[in-house]
């Protein structure tokens, strides 16, 4: 069946270590196991370097590694600290090769999750480097998508930003877009909501009501394909889009992209509006399955 999306990038970071001779850096990052099984158990003389516990330096540690070429792999455990991890990429690396012709290529692993880990560390903070020039951004869930990007950056010398998610490593899915013309509405999710807009896609298929699904890994630069805007064009309720972040943010922007391209509404499903606690009642979870089966069923009938 392939490899889990845990093993896929516990390999490609072997490889780039021992292969390209590059560089790993993050905090706690050979404890606590080594970053969810997804980093293979290297060391410091093997390219694996432990960063302090100051995240505001840390960036800058990382921008001086890409400047030198070893095309560092940056690893940020919980993508709430992108608050404090992104000053010196999005104000150096992401800047340098415009300014001074002289890139920084940096492939950086932003991890997501939510569960009873508080206000600061949960959900999916890919917004604050949405709008920064210089930046690329993808949220890969599946190995295939994984790879692609990884691919990407081997060719590239800019400053890639994926966006992945915990729950995604244990799985050897592979997802696809199910488009076709005059659909009631399309689902287009993004991160860890692709899983439960899959369920739901198909609840809402079996009472009746002709719904497809658009997976978003490229989300900077965003384009979409002919066929993917004359598919939206054709449906009759538009799109619902879905994150695991806060509606205010990269959702309401690709949300006017679309909207701009399909003259179609795009309704939105990301967090609510509220900070997370460290217990069940009080989490600020995405949105699921039947939550997403409910907002469509009430768009149809409104």
């Amino acid at each position: 069946m392939g490899q889990t999306l845990r093993e896929t990038i516990k390999n490609i970071t072997f490889k780039h270590l021992k292969k390209f001779k590059g560089q790993v850096f993050g905090q706690n990052l050979t404890g606590v196991g080594w970053v969810a099984g997804t980093l293979p158990k290297l060391y410091e003389k093997q390219g694996v370097i432990e960063l302090p516990m100051a995240d505001v330096a840390g960036g800058g540690i990382v921008t001086g590694s890409a400047l030198v070429g070893k095309r560092p792999i940056y690893i940020i455990r919980y993508q709430g600290y992108n608050w404090f991890n992104c000053t010196f990429i999005v104000n150096y690396a992401c800047k340098s090769k415009e300014l001074w012709k002289r890139p920084a290529p940096i492939f950086i692993r932003g991890i997501a999750s939510e569960g009873s880990i508080g206000p600061v560390a949960g959900s999916s903070h890919v917004s604050i480097f949405y709008k920064m020039p210089g930046i690329k951004i993808f949220s890969p869930m599946t190995s295939d998508e994984y790879k692609k990007v990884y691919k990407k950056f081997q060719s590239s010398d800019d400053v890639f930003y994926v966006s992945e998610h915990r729950k995604s490593y244990e799985y050897k899915i592979k997802f696809k877009n199910i488009i076709k013309k005059n659909l009631d509405m399309i689902l287009m999710s993004i991160s860890i909501t692709r899983f439960e807009a899959e369920r739901a896609m198909h609840q809402l298929n079996k009472i009746g009501l002709k719904v497809g699904i658009i997976h978003l890994v490229n989300l900077k630069p965003f384009k979409l394909s002919k066929s993917l805007i004359k598919s939206i064009k054709s449906t009759k309720y538009g799109v619902l889009m879905t994150d695991n972040d806060y509606v205010d943010g990269i959702l309401r922007i690709l949300a006017h992209k679309i909207n701009t391209e399909t003259k179609k509404q795009v309704h939105v499903m990301g967090l609510k509006n509220k900070s997370a606690g460290y217990s069940k009642e009080t989490d600020n979870l995405p949105p699921n399955c039947l939550e997403i089966v409910e907002r469509v069923k009430k768009i149809i009938k409104s």
